[in-house]
């Protein structure tokens, strides 16, 4: 049985075709549209291109999904919160859609065929436009009440901090998200500090400030660059530490565009700096960097697509 998985970030849109093993044996990949009606026909254009035959489609969206409601969609700024683009693209492509968080739907692919398999409590922090997370407890994806737990991006770590993209101020992403961070670099930029963020950029032939500019520049030593990142770093350990106290999980795998350019090295420093922010630190809690890149979220919303077939 196939089914396609498609995963919508802030930036792109991955798409893969996933067998029974959960191995992905087509994918394709673009640039991710900024309106409801544009994401419907690119979702349907990458899944009609990988061939096969799917029996269903597994769609993560980058904001709060409950069932077949999408309630908030933060980081993508053209989104309309009454749009129905499961129904939607049930009708283009004649195939049952099962919606999820694309953070969840990642912890979940690492979970089934990645760093994660084995373990029981899981939390997966995923760093790209945002930061995204979710959650495996006692052997079982956790959702919450509607769709909304993991939720680490906005989890609060200074109050009255930084605004973030949901509106609030302090959160997790507000100082770890790449977009919360290219809007630092222009203000910071505008106030007369230095940084070659933007040549990099520009020699990168890159849109935007993206995973790649950001690890040629803290490789150089860019010194904004590198305070900017320091204090991504903070955040997302603090962050990270609480949800150890609350959780008391096994294992932190970090995945996203970041983690696939500073790997392992990126997991220990975070774990370093989530230390102190720990009650007590259980032995057997290690921080890892995702296993299956990109296809981490391609394989979780897969598996979604999977149970809604045999379910029938």
């Amino acid at each position: 049985m196939q089914v396609a998985g498609v995963d919508v970030g802030g930036t792109n849109i991955g798409a893969g075709l996933v067998d029974e093993t959960h191995a992905v044996v087509a994918d394709a990949k673009m640039e991710t549209p900024r309106s409801g009606p544009e994401l419907v026909d690119a979702v349907v254009e990458l899944v009609q291109g990988l061939g096969g035959d799917p029996v269903a489609v597994g769609l993560a969206i980058p904001g709060v999904v409950d069932d077949r409601d999408v309630l908030v969609v933060p980081n993508l700024s053209g989104w309309d919160d009454d749009f129905d683009i499961a129904e939607r693209v049930e009708k283009r492509l004649g195939l049952p859609v099962a919606l999820g968080n694309d953070a969840n739907v990642g912890v979940i692919g690492e979970w089934l065929a990645g760093a994660a398999v084995g373990h029981d409590d899981v939390l997966g922090v995923w760093m790209g436009t945002g930061i995204g997370g979710g959650l495996i407890l006692d052997g079982r994806p956790y959702r919450g009440a509607r769709g909304g737990a993991g939720e680490l991006g906005h989890v609060v770590v200074r109050q009255g901090g930084a605004l973030c993209g949901c509106g609030r101020r302090g959160c997790v992403e507000a100082y770890a998200g790449r977009a919360s961070l290219a809007r630092a670099v222009d203000t910071m930029v505008g106030a007369g500090r230095e940084t070659r963020l933007f040549e990099i950029q520009a020699q990168e032939g890159k849109p935007r400030l993206t995973s790649r500019v950001w690890e040629a520049a803290l490789a150089e030593g860019d010194a904004l660059a590198t305070e900017l990142f320091d204090t991504a770093v903070d955040a997302l350990a603090a962050g990270i530490g609480s949800v150890v106290n609350m959780l008391d999980v096994e294992l932190v795998v970090i995945g996203g565009g970041m983690a696939e350019k500073l790997g392992q090295d990126l997991a220990d420093r975070i774990g370093d700096a989530a230390e102190r922010w720990i009650l007590h630190r259980s032995p057997e809690l290690s921080l890892v960097v995702a296993e299956l890149g990109d296809d981490s979220g391609i394989v979780g919303a897969a598996s979604l697509g999977r149970a809604l077939a045999i379910a029938g």
